[in-house]
C-alpha cells in the first residue's frame, strides 16, 4: 500500500554562525520566540496564515536522527529528471519515499512501508524515468534534524522549519564523502499558504540564510561526492549532444517543443497509473502533439528515425484513448439525462448508464495500464529519450525558423482546407460524418504545429492556433455527437430487449441529431474566419 502527499518546501544555505534562525521578523514584538512551549492545538485546523498574520513563533519539535539510502539507475536517470527514491529509517515518516517534481516549490511524495527491496508500486511509478533500468543504491545520507514548528497565535502549525547536519557517502566505487548544514522550510500539509514561504524567506534573509543552489540533498550529495552523471561508478550515461541546434533555426524551435512534450509525457505517466483526474487526457494530448509535430515538420527530421516513433505514439494514444473516450461519452450521456425534466425520464435510465459505465470504464482502465506495462511502451520511452538527446535533424533544420516554419504551416493549412471543402460538399449522413472527422484530425495537427511555431513566429502563429482551435472544437463536438448517437441507439436496443421504455433514449438521440445539424451549419463561418489566418510564405 502506498500513500501520497504533496509537499511544498524550500531549502537554504546556513550561514557561518551555524545556529537555528529566530525568525524574529515574524513575531509580533520582533524579538523572536525561541523556547516557547508547544501549542496545544498543534496539527489541528490547518488554518491559513495571511500576509498580515501577527504573532508567528517557533516551537521546539525535537531532534531526529535520519538514515536514508537513495536509489537510482547507474546513469542517474531519476536524479536527472529531478526525482528521488529513498529508503529512510528514523523520524516520524520512516519508509520508502518516491518524490516527483511539480511546478514551483511543490513535489508529490508517494510513500510505502519499509521493506528490503524497492516496492513494486514505486518501481512502476518511476518507470517513465528509469525506462526499466535496474535501480541500485547510489548515496547514503545521514542527518541529525532539529525541528521547530512555526505556529500562529492560536498554536496552529503553519510550517516546519528543520535544521539538518548532513553526512553523505557515495555508494559508487571510489565515491567520496561530504558534509554540510542546510535549512528546510516546509508548509504544513493540507491548506498551507504558499505566500507564507515568501515571508519566511524574507525573515531568513535578514539572518544571513540564502536559498540553496541544490534542489535536493541527493543532488548536492552527488555533486559534492563526485558521483555525477557518468559517476565514479564508471557507467556510461545516455548520450547527450555536445551542443543543440543553433538558436533561431527551425531545428532549435522543433527540438524545444519536442523536449517539452517528452517531459510532459514522462511526468504524466505516474499520474495516469495513480488514476489522477484528467491525467489520461493530458498524456494522450502529449502523444498527439509529439506525433503531429513530427508529421508536420517531417522535412526537418530523418523520417527513418521518426516514422517508427510516430507509429508507436499513435499506438499509445489509441490505447489511452479507450479510457478517455469512455470518460467523455459517459459524461455527455449523463449530462443529457440531467438536462431533461423528470417527467421525460422514463424507466431505469440512470441505473442502466451507471452499470454500463462501470463495466466499460474498468475495461478501458485495464487497457491503459496494460499499455504502460508493455515492452513496446518502454521501447518508446527509450526512443523519445534518444530523440531529445540527439535529435535526428536534416540539413533543412538549419534554416531560419522565420523562413522554414511558415512553409510547413502553409502545407498543413492546405491539407486542412481540402478536407473541410470535401466535407462541406458531401451530402448529410454517415459519409459526411466521416469526412468531418478526418477534417477534425487535420485541424488538430495544424493547431499543434502552430503551437510549436509560436515562440518563433509570435502573433501570426497565435492567431492561427486560436482560429483553428475553434474549427477543431466544433468538429470535435460534432464527432462526439456521432459517437453519442451510436451509444444511445445501443442503449435503446438493450432497454427494449429488457422490456424497458425506449422513449428517453430516443429523445436524447433526437437532441444529439439537432445539435449536430447546428454545428454543421456553423462550420462555414468558422472556417472563413480561420482562412483569414492562413500562413503566408516569409
Amino acid at each position: 500500500m502506498t500513500q501520497s502527499t504533496r509537499e511544498t518546501e524550500r531549502k537554504y544555505e546556513v550561514p557561518d554562525t551555524g545556529g537555528f534562525p529566530t525568525l524574529a521578523a515574524l513575531s509580533r514584538d520582533g524579538k523572536g520566540a525561541e523556547g516557547r512551549t508547544k501549542g496545544k492545538n498543534k496539527g489541528k485546523g490547518k488554518k491559513r496564515a495571511g500576509t498580515g498574520s501577527p504573532g508567528l513563533s517557533l516551537v521546539d519539535g525535537g531532534v531526529h536522527d535520519l538514515d536514508a539510502v537513495y536509489y537510482d539507475t547507474a546513469d542517474l536517470r531519476l536524479a536527472r529528471s529531478a526525482a528521488t527514491l529513498r529508503r529512510r529509517t528514523g523520524g516520524p515518516d520512516a519508509g520508502w519515499h518516491l518524490k516527483l517534481p511539480l511546478p514551483g516549490d511543490d513535489r508529490d511524495e508517494i510513500r510505502a512501508p519499509l521493506q528490503d527491496g524497492v516496492p513494486e508500486r514505486l518501481r512502476e511509478l518511476a518507470l517513465s524515468r528509469t525506462r526499466g533500468a535496474r535501480l541500485q543504491p547510489v548515496v547514503r545520507i545521514r542527518s541529525r534534524r532539529s525541528v521547530r514548528d512555526l505556529v500562529d497565535a492560536d498554536g496552529t502549525v503553519l510550517a516546519e522549519v528543520a535544521l539538518d547536519r548532513v553526512d553523505a557517502d557515495s555508494l559508487c566505487p571510489e565515491g567520496g564523502h561530504a558534509s554540510w548544514a542546510e535549512l528546510e522550510v516546509e508548509l504544513a500539509a493540507g491548506d498551507g499558504d504558499p505566500a507564507l514561504l515568501d515571508r519566511v524567506e524574507n525573515a531568513l534573509g535578514a539572518e544571513g540564510f540564502t536559498r540553496s543552489g541544490s534542489a535536493s540533498k541527493l543532488a548536492r550529495a552527488l555533486s559534492d561526492t563526485a558521483a555525477d552523471a557518468a559517476g565514479a561508478s564508471g557507467a556510461q550515461s545516455a548520450p547527450r549532444p555536445a551542443s543543440g541546434p543553433r538558436p533561431g533555426t527551425a531545428g532549435a524551435e522543433l527540438h524545444a517543443y519536442l523536449s517539452e512534450q517528452v517531459r510532459a509525457l514522462v511526468d504524466l505517466d505516474p499520474a495516469v497509473r495513480r488514476g489522477l483526474p484528467d491525467s489520461v487526457h493530458q498524456m494522450r494530448v502529449a502523444c498527439r502533439r509529439l506525433r503531429s509535430s513530427l508529421r508536420s515538420y517531417r522535412s526537418l527530421v530523418d523520417r527513418e528515425v521518426t516514422d517508427p516513433v510516430r507509429a508507436d505514439l499513435q499506438w499509445l494514444g489509441g490505447e489511452l484513448g479507450a479510457e478517455r473516450d469512455q470518460e467523455v461519452l459517459a459524461q455527455r450521456l449523463r449530462e443529457g439525462v440531467d438536462r431533461l425534466p423528470g417527467e421525460l425520464v422514463l424507466g431505469p435510465v440512470a441505473a442502466r448508464l451507471q452499470a454500463w459505465d462501470v463495466t466499460k470504464s474498468a475495461e478501458a482502465r485495464e487497457r491503459s495500464l496494460a499499455a504502460l506495462s508493455s515492452p513496446r511502451y518502454v521501447a518508446l520511452l527509450e526512443a523519445l529519450d534518444r530523440l531529445v538527446a540527439d535529435p535526428p535533424l536534416r540539413a533543412g533544420a538549419s534554416r531560419k525558423a522565420a523562413k522554414a516554419l511558415p512553409a510547413a504551416l502553409g502545407e498543413e493549412f492546405g491539407r486542412l482546407a481540402d478536407r473541410v471543402d470535401r466535407a462541406l460538399r458531401t451530402p448529410a449522413g454517415p459519409e459526411r460524418d466521416a469526412a468531418l472527422h478526418e477534417a477534425r484530425k487535420k485541424a488538430k495537427r495544424l493547431r499543434y504545429a502552430a503551437e510549436a511555431a509560436r515562440p518563433a513566429l509570435g502573433k501570426p502563429a497565435k492567431r492561427l492556433s486560436k482560429s483553428v482551435k475553434s474549427v477543431q472544437k466544433a468538429l470535435g463536438d460534432h464527432h462526439d455527437g456521432v459517437v453519442a448517437r451510436d451509444a444511445l441507439r445501443r442503449h435503446a436496443v438493450a432497454a427494449h430487449a429488457a422490456g424497458e421504455p425506449g422513449f428517453t433514449w430516443g429523445l436524447l438521440y433526437g437532441r444529439e441529431q439537432a445539435a449536430a445539424a447546428a454545428r454543421e451549419e456553423s462550420l462555414p463561418k468558422l472556417w472563413r474566419a480561420a482562412a483569414r489566418t492562413r500562413p503566408r510564405k516569409a
